[in-house]
């Protein structure tokens, strides 16, 4: 089984934090910030709360002047490196619990510009949105046009609608409009990270309003390949739906050139643990663009059954040409997905259209 996320806050990791502060700061306690942290409720605490944990006791030993305590911040959070492989989350998180009176605005907002790319302050800014929305929208909008990529990605990440393991912003879910000119603003920017986060942006909001990213899919789709990425991406979710507007812009809307053979399974039951194979073959009567998918109707632990759709690929089909395709799909339990017995089905997807179903039990 794979290492626990929380568990990348060893105690080496908090000596070394309690000796960052402290070199920082001369008076911070090192020796009690640490057992102060790591008390006997430490173990049974999750990602999220051990990062609060930390935070709180950083607030427990620093300056209770806040300003005074992000400058001491500043310059421990120096011995950091990029947030993609640093974990001081903790320094966000300081500024989201304690920085958001009036006034600290001003600080706060320029703390978070600066520890973003150190660790990006996605979590951090979303309370400032709740509570300040059009104020922190305009500066979101701002952070669109800064000149640090690790910025201009928290503009639009930090204001996602659904970011997992972050609070909901159910305005934006009511009403995205707030967020659309940040996204016009970065959707051909030159950093990759920071356009998968513009099409994660669109992503949640096909969720809640699929009309509107088909609109803006329709709109950009075209005019540059750094855009056409991240609306094939932002329309992952509606792709999967086989939504026939959103198909038709990428050419997946004709299925009647293509015809489906010996869609078959090699046998009719399978084992938790265990995979499942399947095969078919496709052809075309004149060159089709083809997109191929598979959904599995999974039985739950109540007993309903629920689909979840798998990608097979995206092909061009040459005139009369037949392709054959054996897949495997496994049934070993994961922590993201757990099987149970029960009537399963499996269902071939082409250009969005069930093209035949099959049924199958694991045991």
């Amino acid at each position: 089984m794979p290492e626990l996320l929380k568990n990348i806050y060893t105690k080496e990791v908090i000596n070394k934090l309690s000796l960052n502060m402290q070199a920082a700061y001369s008076k911070f306690q090192a020796e009690e910030f640490v057992n102060s942290v790591m008390d006997e409720t430490w173990n049974s605490l999750e990602l999220k709360a051990r990062v609060n944990q930390i935070t709180i006791n950083l607030k427990k030993y620093l300056p209770a002047d806040y300003q005074q305590a992000i400058s001491i911040i500043d310059k421990a959070i120096l011995n950091y490196g990029n947030w993609l492989d640093s974990w001081c989350g903790y320094f966000p998180a300081f500024v989201e619990m304690y920085g958001q009176a009036e006034k600290h605005w001003d600080i706060s907002i320029a703390a978070l510009e600066r520890y973003t790319s150190h660790y990006s302050a996605e979590f951090a800014v979303r309370p400032f949105i709740i509570n300040h929305e059009e104020r922190m929208m305009a500066q979101m909008y701002a952070w669109s046009k800064h000149e640090c990529e690790h910025v201009r990605r928290l503009s639009c990440e930090g204001c996602r609608p659904a970011l997992p393991w972050a609070q909901a912003l159910n305005s934006f879910k009511k009403d995205p409009t707030p967020i659309l000119p940040i996204l016009e603003q970065l959707k051909a920017d030159p950093a990759m990270y920071v356009r998968k986060s513009v099409a994660n942006n669109l992503n949640d909001i096909s969720k809640t309003h699929p009309e509107l990213v088909i609109k803006i899919a329709q709109d950009w789709h075209g005019k540059n390949e750094l855009t056409n990425w991240i609306v094939k991406h932002g329309c992952r979710t509606l792709l999967k739906k086989g939504n026939a507007d959103v198909l038709a812009i990428f050419g997946y809307n004709n299925t009647s050139l293509v015809s489906v053979e010996g869609f078959a399974l090699e046998k009719t039951s399978v084992s938790i643990g265990d995979e499942i194979t399947f095969s078919f073959s496709i052809q075309a009567n004149e060159p089709t663009k083809v997109r191929l998918e598979y959904g599995i109707d999974y039985v739950k632990i109540n007993g309903k059954r629920n689909r979840k759709i798998f990608q097979i690929s995206e092909i061009t089909l040459k005139d009369s040409k037949s392709k054959t395709y054996v897949k495997k799909h496994s049934f070993a339990n994961m922590s993201t997905r757990k099987h149970y017995p029960g009537g399963h089905s499996i269902v071939l997807i082409v250009n969005g259209v069930e093209r035949g179903m099959l049924d199958f039990d694991v045991v």
